[in-house]
């Protein structure tokens, strides 16, 4: 096993529901203690033709649990001719979670997605499982949550929730030394996945 790599860590990420899915952001900084290990790291995963994955923490720990979560929901698909749902893939992630607490994986993670309604969970590296209308975590989190706190509310428009999302990321950037490198943003709506080009995001940081 690659020591460094399974310490690579450092990072923002958030997570919003809107009144039509589920919005996820991340910066691009991956550290090693207080040197910038990689600049291009891809802290969102689609994981799933409905939902994809924020990581945070560990990198080896998190690369692991997206390739099972992709086998699973690839093997619950074949079996059961459908996809499995937000929630479902929460839950199992939980599990695996709390199955493993002695010998943690050390990852945060926001599960979100769309199935017959928005759906975003975030999750502790214990199990611990929570559905959130927004949440943040990793190394700047408390930075994103004082943009968050204030700006969110119900039924957001998409680029209201994506305007929201990338001013907490950018937050975060100014003020913790782990978060950096530009920003990620991954929209999930019934039957669609986008991710923003780097050119997309910009005109949501003015």
């Amino acid at each position: 096993m690659d020591f460094e790599k399974e310490r690579l860590k450092g990072t923002t990420t958030v997570g919003i529901t809107f009144k039509d899915g589920v919005v996820l952001a991340a910066d691009k900084r991956a550290t090693y203690g207080t040197f910038i290990a990689a600049k291009e790291v891809d802290k969102i995963q689609v994981v799933g033709s409905n939902m994809a994955m924020t990581i945070a923490g560990g990198v080896g720990d998190a690369q692991a649990l997206v390739r099972f979560l992709k086998a699973e929901l690839e093997l619950y698909r074949y079996s059961q001719g459908e996809a499995m749902t937000v929630q479902g893939a929460a839950t199992l992630m939980s599990n695996i979670l709390q199955g493993n607490k002695y010998y943690p994986y050390l990852v945060q993670l926001i599960v979100g997605g769309f199935d017959s309604a928005p759906g975003l969970f975030d999750l502790d590296p214990f199990g611990g499982l929570i559905k959130e209308r927004y949440t943040s975590t990793g190394s700047g989190s408390v930075v994103a949550y004082g943009l968050l706190d204030e700006g969110f509310k119900d039924n957001m428009s998409v680029d209201e929730a994506v305007k929201l999302a990338v001013r907490a990321v950018n937050a975060a950037m100014r003020r913790d030394s782990a978060t950096g490198e530009g920003i990620d943003v991954v929209c999930i709506t019934k039957n669609h996945v986008r991710r923003y080009s780097k050119e997309e995001v910009k005109p949501f940081l003015s």
